[in-house]
């Protein structure tokens, strides 16, 4: 199924129940994760849906210059991790929540980091400005969703690590989208497509 639009998108993800099967974990790891929310934001283009995505600055203590969503860490005045999400991704990139609308979400995404970090799929205005908090992003910028999608993009390297035994690297123009991003992103698009080929490149 081709998902060109915003009503091909939202038909596709509803055919399958969200979030899927939780990973298990074992409890004393779980109890060292710490809660973090990201907003996977898409617009609809008249040419198709868009994905926006930011790349970190390089003067951050971690994970600096690498491919990012919008979110964060859980803070004690959020009402819940949707509030996080939508918060840091108005900090962040000057997205207001009322040009959000979630539609549902991922199951949650352990890290190295030791976050547990919960993806929101949302639709945003393609009219909304977007304006880089300076101090966290170095740039914003839109992907054709359908190059994510496309699991001839993604590629692999095994691992033996943590509780991952891959990590998945999707390369787009002169940018590298990899880690935990580039493994919420595979994981979208096994939600949207789970009867497709799930082949991917080996990189080692």
């Amino acid at each position: 199924m081709t998902i060109n639009t915003r009503a091909d998108f939202i038909r596709r993800f509803s055919l399958y129940p969200s979030p899927p099967v939780e990973r298990r974990i074992d409890e004393p790891l779980r109890k060292r994760l710490r809660p973090a929310a990201v907003l996977i934001p898409i617009i609809e283009r008249p040419h198709g849906l868009s994905l926006i995505l930011t790349r970190r600055s390089s003067k951050l203590r971690k994970h600096a210059g690498q491919i990012s969503f919008p979110g964060g860490r859980f803070d004690e005045t959020d009402s819940d991790l949707l509030d996080t999400a939508l918060r840091e991704t108005e900090e962040e990139i000057g997205l207001p929540r009322s040009q959000v609308e979630v539609i549902g979400r991922l199951h949650d995404y352990p890290v190295l980091s030791y976050f547990m970090i919960r993806p929101y799929v949302a639709f945003v205005s393609p009219q909304q400005p977007l304006v880089a908090e300076e101090s966290e992003v170095a740039e914003i910028f839109e992907v054709p969703l359908a190059d994510i999608l496309d699991h001839g993009n993604h590629y692999v390297y095994r691992i033996r690590k943590f509780i991952y035994d891959r990590v998945y690297f999707i390369p787009w123009q002169h940018r590298n989208i990899w880690g935990a991003t580039a493994g919420i992103l595979r994981e979208l698009s096994e939600q949207l497509q789970p009867d497709g080929k799930n082949h991917f490149r080996p990189l080692n």
